[in-house]
């Protein structure tokens, strides 16, 4: 019974993957017809693409994770079928040419962005109940507080892609009464800067053994710099720099999948041992998110180099 289990979470695994593979595969985005409107929807069908790619690594790693917690928690299986829901519309959002926003798609994004902020207070109580609270022990081996925050933010970007499609700012677009391409580069900064701290407390728990181990530390909060700075002036000049440190971002995210698979060869047993090494090893879903950040990153690039005041 319990490696028919196995087989179905793999099997789902693959499937997902799949489908966020199919879903998010870049596609030559239509010709601009009027300027403003159209450069916003072009950003809006980017950060549908991020938001899916972040809710596909959501899905894969709660299905390990909570997987090997044995879903004690009824509320367990709620991460999953978000994470689900959000890639899907995203993957509708990614194909939608349309300057409005979908009814359907905005409260299921809006829905990710409140299951993050529940399940991220899930697992700050998860790690105060245990014996000694809040210290290195626990928040090494408890429940991770930058998971659910993954689930929020890919909701977070999905929503924010809503909003930028319905935007009427004609050469300024705005989103929340703010400039839509600044505030789109701060909440990326932050989110490359949260995704990396998470990075690193779990690598400082493998004693960083291999030196690669600190490209997640110190590549992304780079970006994240670059980023801040950009939505703190008033850019008039294409960012090179930016735009080509938030690529190198975004190929991070891939090679550390990759690494990923390769620490899990080399515990014991190697995949001829799958069923548990891909439970105790590294998460190997987990870095792709360093990937969809660094594309939401070059969707509000994009945006402010087409609109400066934006």
């Amino acid at each position: 019974m319990l490696a028919q289990r196995q087989l179905g979470i793999a099997a789902l695994g693959i499937l997902a993957a799949a489908a966020g593979a199919r879903a998010l595969q870049q596609r030559r985005p239509a010709t601009p017809k009027s300027g403003a409107q159209d450069a916003t929807v072009t950003a809006a069908r980017r950060l549908n693409r991020a938001a899916g790619l972040i809710a596909t690594s959501t899905l894969l790693d709660s299905s390990v994770e909570h997987y090997r917690g044995m879903f004690h928690n009824k509320a367990m299986v709620t991460p999953l079928v978000v994470s689900a829901l959000t890639l899907a519309v995203s993957a509708h959002g990614l194909r939608d040419e349309r300057k409005f926003a979908h009814r359907v798609r905005d409260p299921i994004y809006a829905a990710a962005a409140l299951t993050g902020l529940a399940g991220t207070g899930f697992h700050v109580y998860n790690i105060g109940k245990r014996p000694g609270g809040f210290c290195w022990q626990n928040l090494f081996y408890g429940s991770p507080l930058g998971a659910p925050a993954a689930v929020a933010l890919a909701g977070l970007l999905g929503y924010y892609s809503e909003r930028l499609r319905e935007s009427r700012g004609g050469k300024a677009p705005r989103v929340f009464r703010m400039p839509a391409g600044r505030a789109l580069a701060a909440l990326t900064a932050v989110g490359l800067v949260a995704t990396s701290a998470e990075a690193g407390l779990l690598h400082f728990r493998g004693a960083y053994h291999d030196p690669f181990m600190f490209v997640p530390v110190t590549v992304p909060p780079i970006a994240a710099a670059l980023l801040s700075e950009t939505a703190a002036t008033h850019p008039h000049r294409p960012r090179r720099l930016t735009r080509w440190w938030l690529r190198l971002t975004a190929l991070i995210g891939f090679l550390g999948a990759g690494f990923h698979v390769f620490g899990v060869s080399r515990d014991m047993g190697g995949w001829r041992n799958w069923s548990q090494n891909i439970l105790n090893g590294p998460p190997i879903p987990a870095p792709p998110s360093f990937t969809g950040l660094a594309l939401a990153g070059l969707a509000a690039l994009g945006l402010i180099e087409e609109h400066p005041r934006a």
